[in-house]
């Protein structure tokens, strides 16, 4: 199996396993849920993953953080398409929490991780 990198991250992996949870938790659902909010929760919970993927993969560093960003946007949306699952008996106070809970985690260490970039020296002048 080829590595790129990015597998290696803690903030890759934790945003993976939200995506999985999340998929698994909808695909149970009867159709008109699916078709709705379902559709919405996966999209945006795979896009947390998606971007970490993405932005490692950029060469700039403001493309990078850029979209470390966008994962970041997209796991406010994920937690509050989450938060519309338990207001319509979707997913039960448990599911909620873990889920939850998991992505409080990964909140803190997407942020932590984005402090950490820094432009190399060649960019540090760079505008775009």
């Amino acid at each position: 199996m080829t590595n790129f990198g990015f597998e290696s991250l803690e903030i890759y992996q934790l945003s993976n396993e939200i995506g999985k949870t999340i998929w698994d938790t909808c695909s149970k659902w009867k159709h008109f849920d699916k078709e709705t909010l379902g559709k919405q929760i996966v999209r945006s919970a795979d896009s947390i993953s998606l971007n970490i993927c993405e932005g490692y993969g950029r060469y700039y560093y403001k493309d990078k953080k850029l979209f470390y960003y966008y994962s970041r946007g997209s796991l406010y949306e994920t937690f509050e398409a989450l938060n519309k699952a338990k207001e319509r008996n979707l997913i039960s106070d448990e599911e909620h929490r873990i889920i939850t809970q998991k992505m409080v985690r990964l909140a803190v260490k997407l942020n932590n991780y984005i402090k950490t970039l820094k432009p190399p020296p060649s960019e540090e002048k760079l505008t775009f």
